[in-house]
């Protein structure tokens, strides 16, 4: 039963990443499939590495953490604004290498990583019963239903970034700062 839980737990976790993803491939509709499996395994590894961060908090180090878990949402809000501002402001600013859309830099990877999954961190607090096998496995069934999600929207996103072009880089930045305010206001 527990697989089932993270099964369902993985693609209730995966939206935020999906949705980002949909962004990553709307900006960069040229994308190869080797860069789409870096992406998609970026946001599985954050997604698996923050419930069992949780977990470990919880079983090892509850008593520091605990005033730490009502900043989460402001963390992924301020991140994700962050990017999506800086998606527009070069949106607007015509930021192009080559002719071609800027790419979706390591740095702001990691850092849409940190964003989609910091409210992960939450989870492993709820995991804190589950053996440390059950955690482990649990998370890898989680951070593998990410990486299958976000390799659709990634998909989804460069099919409709060939359609739109130019506006997709504006729309991916909308898309990135209502992210953060869903996470912020709605959890």
């Amino acid at each position: 039963m527990w697989v089932l839980n993270s099964i369902l737990l993985g693609v209730g976790l995966a939206m935020d990443a999906f949705s980002v993803s949909i962004v990553n491939g709307l900006n960069e509709a040229d994308m190869k499939r080797s860069r789409m499996c870096m992406i998609a395994s970026t946001y599985g590894a954050y997604q698996t590495a923050m419930p069992l961060i949780g977990w470990v908090c919880v079983n090892w180090f509850m008593h520091l953490f605990e005033s730490f878990q009502k900043f989460i949402p402001w963390i992924a809000f301020i991140l994700l604004l962050f990017i999506g501002g800086k998606m527009l402001f070069e949106a607007f600013n015509g930021k192009k290498e080559n002719g071609k859309d800027v790419k979706l830099s390591s740095k702001d990877l990691h850092v849409q990583g940190i964003a989609t999954s910091i409210d992960a961190l939450s989870v492993g607090f709820v995991m804190a019963s589950c053996s440390m096998t059950e955690a482990v496995l649990s998370v890898i069934i989680i951070g593998a239903v990410t990486f299958i999600i976000c390799l659709f929207g990634l998909k989804f996103g460069k099919a409709l970034g060939e359609k739109l072009e130019k506006r997709a880089a504006i729309l991916g930045g909308v898309i990135l700062i209502l992210i953060g305010i869903k996470i912020m206001f709605f959890g």
